[in-house]
């Protein structure tokens, strides 16, 4: 969509509401982005795989919220997957989404396992839209115990739907799926019109 600009917290708001976040490497100047299709995880088409669900009622990880999020999202910035070498989350991205949080609109949910952090997630939330931007494990399962915790929790507040951005298999086991950027543009105008809800007040 654009090329430039800055991530000041008024930047990085006005995009969302639009529907547009950036997402560059190092070395390249900001991109941002609004992709068609929109990768969406509807609350009400959530699915938790039996394995995960006995994981969760075991109690094996216990659950936080906003209280780790510069680790969690240095967790996000230091997962590495197959063919990704590099990462998205550069030091001016976490200086800008730590910033975000400090003023209420990034937040995170955390997964521990023996009083150590073993996953979690991080977005930013505006109105009743929640814009998921990445997570991470460390020990198996811990990021989508998270990801349980954040569906559940939104779904109480009236929430209709987390932005995933761009597919990921993972997801797509969870129930997440692809809309036309019209049909997104049009949930998240309803969405953020909506009165601001405090996500994890």
């Amino acid at each position: 969509m654009a090329i430039g600009g800055d991530l000041s917290p008024e930047r990085l708001l006005l995009a969302y509401r639009m529907g547009i976040f950036p997402w560059y490497s190092n070395g390249d100047p900001i991109l941002w982005w609004s992709p068609d299709p929109r990768f969406v995880l509807f609350p009400k088409e959530f699915h938790v795989a039996r394995r995960l669900a006995r994981t969760i009622r075991q109690g094996v990880f216990r659950v936080t919220r906003d209280a780790a999020f510069r680790d969690v999202i240095h967790g996000c910035a230091q997962a590495r997957g197959p063919g990704r070498e590099d990462t998205w989350i550069t030091e001016e991205m976490m200086r800008a989404y730590i910033r975000l949080h400090e003023e209420g609109w990034a937040h995170s949910v955390e997964a521990w396992f023996e009083n150590q952090l073993a996953g979690g997630l991080y977005g930013v939330s505006i109105g009743r839209a929640f814009f998921g931007e990445s997570m991470f494990t460390r020990k198996s399962n811990a990021s989508k115990v998270a990801m349980v915790h954040l569906i559940e929790h939104i779904r109480q507040r009236g929430f209709g739907f987390v932005d995933c951005q761009v597919r990921t298999r993972h997801l797509v086991r969870m129930g997440a799926r692809e809309i036309s950027r019209t049909q997104f543009l049009s949930l998240l105008r309803g969405a953020i019109m909506r009165q601001p809800e405090n996500l994890f007040g």
